[in-house]
């Protein structure tokens, strides 16, 4: 935003794969109303949180974002976390085909890990990329992996291979402590600011939410607490627990791509991570 307010060619393109997802606002720390209408935001609030949003229909929507951006002289400056997400922009990824009825076949399976350890015998580069009480993610690469015959880890997701980037790219790098505080603080401000009723109101909605939406960091803590009756205090301190291992992934993911440009910050001062990203916008 900080960089945004200082050039009037930037329109923010938003990489997060939660979101897209209409009310689901606090919980993903979406940009306020009044920072929408400050600066122009693209797929925010693409579709209802019973959907399921997928990497496919993301690198399509992008790709049509950033023609429009660049038709009207303007330039896109994408933002988030969502590795897969993003380098399915950077690298025109493969995206692989849906198959139904083995997923159906998957999902009579109520025992996550015990899909994940089917998941480690054919595909363990894939497993060793994602968490094994991840339901969705697991049944995904199995699915795949089943369906088409070949294994999921080679459609992309931690290549190791970069081709070059079609735009500069720069990441923001904290002190782990930094960090760590910094995610305990963010549940306190979010919860102060209606996080629960914000849950809430989403269970009440006559779709609910959908599989993906139920994951979401903080959301799915939440839910546990609305739905079983895990005190809030638990479901809190789990949510910390989980953002922070989260946080560890992504470091490591994008960790591995030589083409970012990493930029130390304490996350309270933006001057030195603008002026290197003004450097890096220079045409």
């Amino acid at each position: 935003m900080a960089l945004a307010r200082r050039r009037d060619d930037i329109e923010l393109v938003t990489v997060d794969s939660m979101q897209v997802y209409r009310g689901m606002d606090i919980g993903t720390a979406k940009p306020t109303v009044a920072e929408q209408n400050e600066i122009a935001h693209h797929l925010l609030d693409v579709c209802d949180p019973d959907d399921d949003y997928t990497v496919a229909r993301f690198q399509r929507d992008c790709f049509a974002v950033l023609a429009d951006i660049e038709a009207r002289g303007k330039r896109a400056v994408l933002v988030g976390g969502t590795g897969l997400y993003l380098q399915a922009i950077t690298d025109d990824l493969e995206i692989p085909a849906r198959f139904p009825e083995v997923r159906a076949e998957l999902e009579t399976e109520s025992d996550t890990s015990v899909l994940f350890a089917q998941l480690e015998l054919r595909d363990p580069l894939a497993a060793s990329r994602m968490e094994p009480t991840n339901r969705r993610r697991v049944i995904r690469a199995l699915e795949v992996t089943l369906g088409s015959g070949r294994l999921f880890s080679s459609f992309g997701p931690g290549l190791e291979e970069y081709p070059s980037a079609p735009f500069p790219m720069f990441g923001l790098e904290m002190e782990r402590e930094v960090l760590d505080r910094r995610i305990a603080a963010r549940y306190e401000q979010q919860m102060a600011d209606g996080f629960l009723p914000e849950v809430e109101a989403l269970l009440a909605r006559p779709a609910g939410l959908g599989r993906t939406a139920r994951q979401a960091l903080g959301y799915a803590e939440l839910l546990d607490h609305l739905e079983h009756g895990t005190p809030l205090d638990e479901a809190l301190a789990t949510a910390v627990t989980r953002t922070r291992r989260f946080a560890r992934r992504q470091q490591r993911w994008f960790g591995r791509d030589p083409r970012i440009t990493w930029i130390a910050t304490s996350g309270d001062d933006p001057e030195n991570a603008l002026a290197e990203l003004g450097r890096g916008l220079v045409d």
